[in-house]
């Protein structure tokens, strides 16, 4: 198997799992409405867990298969993906405004868990039992959001059911279990073949699910980033940003943890500089604080200015470009 064939099914990969996450999301909609699921939660939780099952799939194998370093670098590499690419771009080419009660929460929040991560981690393992406090702190997400859309969206009191179609039905059950298997499917080609790339090409295979791997799966919030700037509603990606990250955090990084069979090991990276090579934990001492700066950047500069500016997006963007700039001098 070479190189071409490897990225050539690494790229049928990336398709079968946006496609499937699609379908899959579009059917869980509709199976909450007809079932007569309030829309409070359909948006708290079926929407916003559905469209991170690409990241939580990917991460899940990567474990299963013992691949720790493709399991946390998705979920870091998706991190900063959706800082820096998805909202660093957006607010550069439109300021965001946001609404500052939800942001204040979500942004704390978000902070609150990755620092939480960093913790956990600097013994270089997220044990299982600490697994299980991200999940509990997943669902206490899950409460705050439902909470939030209770008191603040007067849309959400109308729980009214969608009238059930035979024909639609065959349609979305039809998508429903074609789009889980498509996102199965999808998961193990970018994990088989991402670690085979990283292979031929002689670098850490968490290098390329810090970056390939991390910017496929984060592809949905990366649409929507693009397509609020398009339709004038830049709004919409802070929050679908902000979620996505915790999900990433909390649930993603707390279910490949729980199943585990000894934890998440954060590994160790050997980096050469001419006749020294330097044996470190590459997501303690460089993903994560990356991760954490923008978060901070993002967090404390829409605090103070009360949206997220230009300048704002533009540092985030350039953080991005020089944590990619990093990896190719350290790694290629």
């Amino acid at each position: 198997m070479n190189i071409i064939f490897s990225f050539v099914l690494f790229v049928l990969g990336l398709i079968i799992i946006i496609k499937g996450g699609d379908w899959f999301v579009e059917a869980a909609v509709w199976i909450a409405k007809v079932t007569g699921i309030p829309t409070i939660l359909i948006g708290a939780t079926i929407v916003s867990i559905a469209t991170t099952l690409p990241e939580l799939l990917v991460s899940a194998i990567a474990t299963r298969q013992q691949l720790y370093g493709v399991a946390v670098g998705n979920v870091v590499g998706s991190l900063i993906c959706n800082i820096g690419l998805a909202m660093g771009l957006t607010a550069f080419f439109a300021p965001v405004a946001i609404k500052k009660d939800s942001f204040t929460i979500k942004s704390l929040f978000m902070l609150f868990a990755a620092g939480a991560v960093f913790v956990m981690a600097r013994d270089l393992i997220v044990s299982k039992q600490e697994g299980i406090v991200l999940l509990l702190l997943f669902l206490v997400y899950i409460v705050m959001n439902i909470w939030e859309f209770k008191k603040g969206d007067s849309e959400n009191k109308d729980n009214s059911k969608v009238k059930y179609d035979k024909s639609n039905a065959k349609t979305y059950i039809f998508k429903f279990i074609v789009g889980a298997v498509f996102i199965t499917v999808g998961a193990r080609l970018l994990v088989t073949h991402g670690v085979a790339i990283a292979g031929y090409l002689g670098i850490p295979d968490q290098v390329v699910s810090l970056t390939m791997i991390a910017i496929g799966t984060s592809l949905p919030e990366i649409t929507t980033a693009i397509t609020s700037v398009i339709k004038k509603h830049q709004g919409i990606s802070v929050g679908n940003i902000l979620g996505a990250n915790i999900l990433n955090i909390l649930m993603v990084l707390g279910v490949s943890t729980a199943t585990s069979s000894e934890g998440l090991i954060i590994n160790i990276q050997r980096i050469a500089f001419g006749n020294l090579v330097y044996s470190i934990p590459q997501t303690l001492y460089l993903d994560l604080p990356v991760a954490l700066t923008m978060m901070l950047v993002l967090v404390v500069g829409g605090l103070i200015f009360g949206k997220i500016s230009r300048t704002i997006g533009f540092v985030l963007f350039l953080i991005y470009v020089l944590y990619l700039a990093a990896l190719a001098v350290l790694f290629l």
